[in-house]
C-alpha cells in the first residue's frame, strides 16, 4: 500500500508499486510468502485486473486454489480458479478444513472488509510503498471497530517497508 493507506491510485492503477530507486534491483520477497501459502482469496475486480492488466494469458498464482468472490452470473471454474458467492465465515471455515498452507486475502480493499469485520484476519502482511497518492482506493475501510495487533517482523529494502502483524488475542 502507499504510505497513505491506498492499494490503487485515482485511476485505479498499480503501475506506482515500486521502490525509490529505478536503477536498484527490488527484494524478492514474494517467492518465500508465496511458498507457505495453499489458498488465495480475492475479489472479481482484483481477478479481472490481474487477467486483463496485470498478467494476461498467465495465472500468477499457479500451485495455490484461488476463490474470487463475487455476486455476478456465475464463472467457469478451472483447476486453479473457483468462483463463489459464499459469505466470509463459511468460506474460511471450510478452507481451514483443507491443505494445512495459509490463506492469503490478496486483495481487494472489499473483500478484507469483509473479513476483517468478522475478526477472520490472523496476520496482516503489508508492504508499504515509499509513495503518498493522495487518494485511491484504501487498502483498509471503515470497520466500526478497533482490531489489536502484534508486530512479529519488519523488512525494509529501498525505500519499501515491509511489516508483518498479528492479530492480538483479547484475553477473557
Amino acid at each position: 500500500m502507499s504510505l497513505d493507506g491506498y492499494i490503487a491510485d485515482c485511476r485505479k492503477s498499480v503501475d506506482w508499486i515500486k521502490g525509490q530507486d529505478d536503477s536498484v534491483e527490488m527484494k524478492d520477497t514474494y517467492l518465500d510468502f508465496f511458498a507457505n501459502v495453499g489458498t488465495v482469496i480475492m475479489g472479481r475486480r482484483t481477478y479481472e485486473q490481474i487477467t486483463t492488466e496485470l498478467s494476461p494469458g498467465m495465472w500468477p498464482y499457479s500451485g495455490a486454489v484461488t476463490y474470487v468472490m463475487t455476486h455476478d452470473a456465475p464463472m467457469a471454474d478451472t483447476e486453479d480458479i473457483r468462483f463463489t458467492d459464499d459469505e466470509p465465515c463459511r468460506l474460511i471455515n471450510n478452507l481451514k478444513e483443507g491443505t494445512g498452507k495459509n490463506i492469503w486475502i490478496c486483495g481487494g480493499a472489499d473483500v478484507i472488509k469483509q473479513f476483517m469485520k468478522e475478526d477472520l484476519i490472523d496476520r496482516f502482511h503489508i508492504a508499504m510503498i515509499p509513495v503518498v497518492l493522495g487518494g485511491g482506493i484504501r487498502l483498509f475501510e471503515e470497520i466500526g471497530r478497533m482490531i489489536n495487533l502484534t508486530l512479529v517482523d519488519t523488512l525494509n529494502y529501498n525505500g519499501v517497508v515491509e511489516v508483518v502483524y498479528d492479530r492480538r488475542k483479547v484475553m477473557k
